[in-house]
């Protein structure tokens, strides 16, 4: 062994006697060398001491170790194909199943020397490794399933489905899903591998003797694979097979249909199986049929709505693995212990299996490709995120060293000195001191981020448990109505009968009574601490009952209950801002979905500003095909939805002031309009082509809308439609390039109808807006879609002096910039035409006579005097008319004054301008600004804009004499 001295100088002492029997038994394989590349010495010395196992394959097979050095393969990482490619050619000439079993064992092992040396020796890091392991078992299966189906064939025929409508009947191959680790592309150095067989469709085959039932066939075919790769022979194994992922387990068959596989799912598809189904995977077989499978079963796995049901499922999951790790004393188990591999992928796929449904990039299944994605998509920090991640890798490598040894699928901890001393060596520590100290580290971090998210929430510090077991007491009925009535005037309640008829109601409702125990369970989870909270707001019994239509409205789906009792804070904002709003609590019990907006307090406070809206919104809809229009539809619904809600919450807080609330509201629709007229471009484009602008010169898109009203004057509220027109700048007699050509005004037109069908179409999550296109060129009797050339005539020659008055509010908020410019000359030049000044100042008077005759307040003879908001006498209108009479009576003359759209800044025009005192502007602004806060309060409270007659007095009878003094009427 005088040639072996080399070894040992980078090994510590107390390892030399490990290394020296290991040297010794690949002593054969050394003989065979030149002399080993000065590299090799260390590499050699650090998987000796490392792995038993590759010592004792080089002692088995003491060719490989030349073979290895001089191909270059143990410093290279494979093709992702070369595995399957390396074991086709050696699988081609066999025909006997004993070489089968015997070829894909030698291959196997010198495969898995060759990753043990790569990954003990930081040649490939650990999701090379991982990744490498996941092809090495993809290319065993699949190769193997095709050797054995065509023997199979040839014994009992091809299976073919039953005879389709056609007659037609289809061969039948099945399908192999990987789960788990496998599944993942994560395979560890010693793992078995988690296998489901499927196969498409029942029917039987075409064998000359016998015909076999396609289940049969695929049941035989599927044992035949298990003993291929999983019976222990002198040659070892290819890997351990597990098979009891499957439906029903142990007890079920080996292989079933795609339908039989649907339906149990379906079924009885249990909240564990979802878990896994996470990782699912077609490695082997009939690949594109795989692919139909993995997406029949996509909706068990991620549900529509966010599915906060799965904190508990997940936590139930863990608590039943601590206490096998208590049983079994896994303290010391770098998967399953406190603190370990399990507990990272716990907190990914909780998060995957809550919003995988509403987001695709969750639905991923290599946890790697996860973790850096929970900063953006559930808020969790990004350093949170960083220690998870070098927790997780640090704690793979340890895995993969501790198997590394004996090929033996553990994660225990060595608990001998040896033992201890060789995994630090081998991962590159100076002794076991050091190691263990990053493993304390590594597992205290992961522990801490897994009780963040998983563990059983935290007692309300509000409510101890003698109190909730009052509160349900009182719910079930344990009290008589004396003492529930006591217990809720204790509570904070001012009328006690009226919340305790409210609670009584909800039991009475039979919804209620045929609750499934687990939902009951999660509705009296969250009814103490909303309860309570309820008692403690300024109106409780109104907030009482606003709180209870939204648990009616979500007692089928009990999820939602799970979200509120896992987040104490979120359930405190939705009460909070119920008592504070009729409206908010409505939208709530509409879109149950929004609940999840009140989980961050970072986002449901702050609304992002208008580019961050634009991108949020398109990168939402990047996620969706884009022929997806149903889902698209769905999609925008909640973006404006969600977004409506967080302003809201700003606002009924007074975190925004009313003027950042309408632009908020106006930046969003603004988005909303964008993202359509993109959608249905795209949508007309692919079936028609585009239309020509000119000949040979294609419209992008020469097409814009025009926003008027509130939208134009960036004051939407809550409630408000959209008022807008549709203006294109493309020739009339030309058509469109596609295969299936339009004229212009035909696509156009369409593509008008399709914007309106997107943003009014009634679905399940509601309507985008209200559109209202009165007040394009000849109102509901013009074109729906007209080009900025005709739109400019009818100003010009037909359009009233009240079409011109809403002008002064018109702007483009969609579509192309160069139409919108061009737009802006035509409105610039209508606003500015010269006008006779009494001419003028009667037709504004008139209309607005006709206004306040039809819209304005009307109170019965018997019922007190009120206040129209909006519609009578110096409120809001009369602002808004004398502002657009001064940009018309001055236009021509002061082009300034047509810069803005929004009467605030148009009532700073008129001041600049000298046209009203500044004391005057200064009142009309104070008053608009007024009457459109207690607007947006009665919005919220789902008031209409009609006040006492008392309300804004002063206000009112200043505008009014403004009015006067202007108008003169």
């Amino acid at each position: 062994m005088q040639q072996a001295e080399q070894f040992y100088t980078s090994v510590p002492a107390a390892l030399h006697p490990l290394l020296e029997r290991n040297l010794a038994r690949i002593e054969d394989a050394l003989s065979g060398l030149d002399t080993p590349p000065e590299a090799l010495n260390t590499q050699l010395a650090r998987v000796l001491v490392g792995s038993d196992y590759v010592a004792e394959q080089l002692q088995r097979h003491p060719e490989w170790l030349a073979e290895l050095l001089s191909s270059g393969d143990l410093q290279q990482a494979y093709a992702d194909s070369a595995y399957a490619e390396r074991l086709q050619a050696l699988l081609s000439e066999i025909t006997d199943e004993k070489e089968l079993h015997r070829q894909l064992r030698l291959f196997r092992q010198r495969e898995m020397v060759r990753l043990i040396w790569r990954d003990l020796n930081r040649l490939s890091d650990m999701r090379g490794t991982t990744r490498e392991l996941s092809r090495l078992a993809d290319a065993c299966i699949d190769r193997t399933l095709d050797w054995l189906y065509d023997q199979a064939c040839q014994r009992w025929g091809v299976p073919h489905s039953r005879p389709d409508a056609d007659g037609q009947r289809h061969p039948q191959r099945m399908v192999v899903l990987g789960m788990g680790k496998l599944g993942a592309d994560e395979l560890n150095l010693s793992s078995d591998i988690d296998l489901i067989f499927s196969f498409p469709a029942n029917g039987e085959t075409d064998g000359e003797r016998k015909n076999l039932d396609n289940q049969d066939f695929f049941i035989r075919l599927g044992q035949k694979l298990i003993q291929a790769l999983d019976n222990q022979t002198v040659d070892g194994f290819v890997f351990r097979v597990d098979m009891r992922l499957r439906p029903f387990g142990s007890a079920g068959p080996l292989a079933c249909s795609f339908a039989a596989m649907e339906g149990y799912y379906q079924d009885q598809g249990r909240d564990w199986e979802r878990y896994a189904m996470i990782k699912a995977r077609v490695v082997a077989g009939d690949k594109a049929a795989g692919a139909e499978l993995v997406q029949l079963l996509r909706p068990f796995v991620y549900r529509k709505y966010i599915d906060f049901s799965a904190f508990e499922s997940l936590r139930d999951m863990k608590a039943m693995i601590n206490r096998e790790v208590r049983r079994k004393g896994l303290d010391q188990n770098v998967k399953l212990g406190a603190g370990g591999i399990r507990e990272v992928e716990f907190i990914a796929q909780a998060f995957q299996l809550i919003r995988g449904g509403r987001d695709a990039e969750l639905q991923q299944r290599e946890l790697l490709n996860i973790l850096p994605q929970l900063p953006e998509k559930v808020g969790m920090p990004t350093e949170a995120v960083t220690e998870l991640t070098e927790a997780y890798t640090f704690l793979r490598n340890v895995e993969h060293g501790i198997q590394a040894i004996a090929d033996k699928q553990t994660q225990e901890l060595p608990a001998d000195d040896e033992g201890r001393a060789r995994l630090a060596f081998a991962q590159g520590y100076a002794d076991w001191e050091a190691l263990a100290q990053e493993l304390d580290s590594s597992r205290a971090a992961v522990s801490r981020h897994f009780a963040d998210v998983i563990a059983p929430a935290e007692e309300d510090e509000a409510g101890p448990e003698d109190l909730r077991t009052e509160w349900l007491a009182l719910w079930q009925g344990m009290m008589d109505d004396a003492a529930a009535q006591a217990f809720l005037q204790e509570q904070g309640y001012n009328e006690p009968s009226v919340a305790l008829k409210a609670l009584q109601d909800l039991k009475g409702l039979r919804t209620v009574q045929v609750l499934q125990k687990v939902a009951l369970e999660r509705l009296e989870a969250v009814l103490p601490p909303l309860l309570e909270q309820a008692g403690q707001c300024d109106n409780p019994e109104v907030t009482l009952e606003r709180v209870l239509v939204l648990v009616q409205a979500v007692l089928r789906r009990s999820a939602y209950f799970v979200l509120l009792a896992e987040n104490p804070a979120a359930l405190k904002q939705l009460v909070r801002l119920c008592s504070a709003s009729a409206w908010f609590a409505e939208q709530l019990a509409k879109q149950p979905v929004l609940l999840d907006e009140l989980i961050d307090p970072r986002t449901l406070y702050a609304p992002p500003n208008q580019t961050e809206l634009r991108t949020e919104l398109r990168q939402q809809l990047l996620r969706i095909p884009e022929d997806d229009i149903e889902q698209l539809m769905e999609t925008l619904r909640y973006f404006k939805h969600a977004h409506m809600l967080r302003v809201a919450a700003s606002d009924i807080t007074g975190v925004l002031p009313l003027m950042r609330v309408s632009d908020y509201l106006t930046w969003l629709a603004e988005a909303v309009l964008e993202a359509v007229l993109e959608i249905a471009w795209r949508n007309l484009t692919e079936k028609h082509g585009t239309p020509q602008k000119s000949a040979g010169v294609p419209c992008d898109p020469d097409f814009i809308i025009v926003g008027y009203g509130k939208v134009g004057g960036i004051e939407l509220s809550y409630g408000s439609d959209l008022d807008l027109v549709f203006l294109h700048d493309a020739a009339a007699n030309l058509e469109t390039d596609g295969d299936r050509p339009i004229a212009n005004s035909v696509f156009f037109n369409r593509l008008g109808q399709r914007i309106i069908h997107i943003l009014n179409t009634f679905t399940p999550s509601g309507i985008l807006y209200e559109v209202d296109m009165r007040l394009r060129p000849s109102g509901n009797s013009g074109l729906l879609v007209s080009s900025l050339s005709a739109f400019r005539d009818y100003q010009q020659k037909d359009a009233w002096t009240w079409e011109h008055q809403a002008l002064v509010r018109a702007r483009v908020v969609a579509g192309s910039p160069a139409l919108a410019e061009r737009f802006q000359a035509v409105r610039e030049e209508i606003l500015a035409r010269p006008r006779d000044e009494d001419q003028l100042r009667s037709e504004v008077v008139e209309m607005r006579e006709k206004m306040r005759k039809h819209l304005g307040s009307k109170p019965a003879d018997d019922a007190p005097a009120v206040f129209n908001l909006k519609q009578d006498r110096g409120g809001i209108v009369d602002i808004e008319f004398m502002v657009q009479y001064l940009v018309l009576r001055y236009a021509q003359e002061r082009p300034g004054m047509m810069r803005w759209t929004d009467n605030i800044r148009i009532l700073a025009s008129i001041e600049h301008e000298g046209l009203l005192a500044s004391n005057e502007v200064e009142l009309l602004r104070e008053a608009y600004k007024a009457y459109r806060a207690a607007g947006h309060r009665q919005t919220l409270q789902n008031r209409s804009g009609v006040l006492g007659e008392e309300a804004m007095r002063e206000y009112r009878e200043d505008v009014s004499a403004i009015w006067q003094r202007l108008l003169g009427h």
